[in-house]
């Protein structure tokens, strides 16, 4: 079984890239989703935040505010490695329950989709790295167009993780997506094609 980490930076189109793995066939174990669900109502991740900043953070249905936890976290950097420090176990063991369970059976490659796989030390659990680049004013652009962000909301979101340009250096498979659809399409057609002629 073949572990790849998939990763990029907000707005770098990783979102695309996994829809179309999943197209193709292959088993994408999303992180983000996991987190996700990990953050329902008393829930691990959950019980995390509300530990962390009370009542605050809650809805009052008892739903997580997300947009409140993203406005402390992404205001502070020491904050933010803080709550990372504690939230990315609870999801390391579920993904990796995921990918045992993937394995069991008979799925012979295998993508994690981890936004943060470097940072969060997770490139040391796959065998591959592939990271979807864009260069940042191309990030920049879609993430304010996306999400309506203004040019300084948007740069502290970028900021807050490590930049593509270093990512770049610690990756094994660069996938670039400066350009269109059509030819990310043929990028990861080529990788693909290459992890079948590799498993054969």
């Amino acid at each position: 079984m073949k572990i790849i980490g998939l990763t990029g930076g907000i707005a770098s189109g990783k979102s695309t890239v996994t829809k179309y793995l999943r197209q193709q066939g292959y088993t994408v174990v999303d992180c983000d989703k996991i987190a996700w669900e990990l953050a329902e109502p008393d829930c691990s991740i959950w019980q995390v935040y509300f530990a962390r900043y009370g009542s605050k953070v809650i809805n009052p249905d008892r739903s997580l505010n997300r947009q409140a936890v993203a406005d402390i976290v992404f205001r502070d950097k020491k904050e933010l490695d803080a709550i990372n420090s504690l939230v990315h176990p609870l999801i390391k063991d579920e993904m990796m329950s995921q990918v045992k369970a993937a394995g069991d059976e008979g799925e012979k490659v295998i993508f994690l989709d981890v936004p943060l796989l470097f940072e969060t030390s997770y490139d040391k659990l796959v065998d591959e790295k592939w990271l979807v680049y864009v260069s940042r004013d191309t990030q920049l652009r879609r993430l304010m167009s996306r999400n309506d962000f203004n040019h300084d909301e948007a740069v502290r979101r970028i900021d807050s993780q490590m930049s593509l340009e270093e990512k770049k250096k610690l990756s094994d498979v660069i996938i670039n997506n400066n350009a269109d659809r059509k030819r990310l399409r043929r990028q990861l057609d080529e990788k693909l094609e290459h992890l079948r002629i590799e498993g054969e």
